[in-house]
């Protein structure tokens, strides 16, 4: 019937983690991409890295919240996703964290209980201090590592073992208020130092676990900068960054092994995805390779540069270049409603 509108174009947001990203590479400010994509395209799946703004969030149905490695995996056709209402979230805090701040994380969770209506618990304590560090990659990206791994994958265990089907992770990270890192990341400049350390610990425990994993650091608040980036300030509002965690753990989707996948209905799969659309100089992670390798389209954004060089022509692609995120959500909408995105270009060339 002319008129009615075009079913949804599952499309993947990629904005990888800890490489100075201009959009998305701070708290959350990809939000309002990912926001205008998933109405463009009717089903936006994404990653923490992307949704998380501390105390600030966004929940919509058509926002579909997979922890990176997680993505990778529904990207190479491993996993499929399974909608789901609402979800019981474990909360796995670090030991490392001092009474009074990991009592701010439970009253953080304690509110969004009361005023959201989340289902929160149980709560494990790891049995000792995980010790996450911090470091920087030879291309400029964040990495970090913790020295007790199976301390961490123990309480994520028990907490599946104890009725959770998702877990938020609460580690205690490094207090570095002098570090010019820092500085730079308040001031707009720079990479998150916390955010290769955050992917490591939520695919550790998303791979072990084979549910919904999300990660928040627990740190001392900073002083007052009046000057500060509007892009780092949601980060700024409390005393944690667990909100938006518990908040879009809360429904994200079941991860259903393709075997299994194969048997059920209602699922979003590899093979549903109609565009993948990621960073102009960030083409080379999994998920991005998987879709390409399929022919589903890549709309690379140039206009959020970052610390890395892997465009198209390096990796031997062909891509949909476009400038903003709001002529990547034009291009899916293109996509969605069946029309060429070369019809749109000029010139347009004849056909012969």
């Amino acid at each position: 019937m002319s008129g009615c509108a075009a079913p949804p174009l599952p499309t993947l947001l990629v904005i990888p983690t800890g490489v100075g990203c201009a959009v998305g590479g701070y708290a959350g400010d990809g939000l309002p991409a990912a926001r205008l994509l998933a109405a463009a395209s009717g089903c936006l799946i994404t990653h923490p890295n992307v949704m998380n703004a501390a105390a600030l969030y966004w929940s919509d149905p058509r926002l579909h919240y997979v922890e990176g490695w997680s993505l990778n995996r529904f990207a190479a056709g491993e996993l499929a996703l399974a909608p789901v209402p609402a979800r019981r979230v474990g909360l796995l805090l670090d030991a490392g964290i001092e009474e009074p701040l990991c009592q701010r994380h439970l009253q953080a969770a304690d509110a969004c209980r009361a005023s959201l209506g989340l289902a929160i618990g149980p709560v494990r304590t790891t049995e000792a201090p995980l010790q996450v560090s911090l470091s920087l990659g030879p291309s400029g990206a964040s990495w970090g590592s913790l020295a007790h791994p199976d301390l961490l994958l123990r309480a994520g265990e028990q907490l599946v073992a104890a009725g959770a089907t998702a877990i938020a992770v609460v580690a205690r990270f490094p207090d570095e208020p002098e570090s010019e890192a820092l500085a730079a990341y308040r001031q707009g400049a720079g990479v998150d130092g916390l955010a290769g350390a955050e992917a490591v610990i939520s695919h550790l425990l998303s791979r072990h676990l084979g549910c919904p994993c999300a990660h928040a650091p627990a740190l001392a608040p900073l002083p007052l900068d009046p000057s500060l980036d509007p892009r780092a300030a949601a980060e700024e509002l409390g005393h944690t960054f667990l909100p938006c965690v518990l908040v879009g753990l809360s429904r994200a989707p079941d991860l259903v092994s393709e075997p299994a996948a194969s048997r059920a209905a209602g699922l979003i799969r590899a093979a549903d995805i109609g565009a993948v659309v990621a960073p102009a100089m960030a083409l080379g992670g999994e998920a991005v390779l998987a879709c390409a390798e399929r022919g589903v389209p890549v709309i690379a954004v140039r206009g959020n540069p970052c610390v890395l060089a892997v465009d198209g022509a390096a990796l031997g692609l062909e891509v949909l270049e476009v400038t903003t995120y709001a002529e990547a959500a034009g291009l899916v909408l293109a996509l969605r409603e069946g029309i060429d995105p070369a019809s749109l270009r000029r010139p347009l060339g004849r056909l012969a």
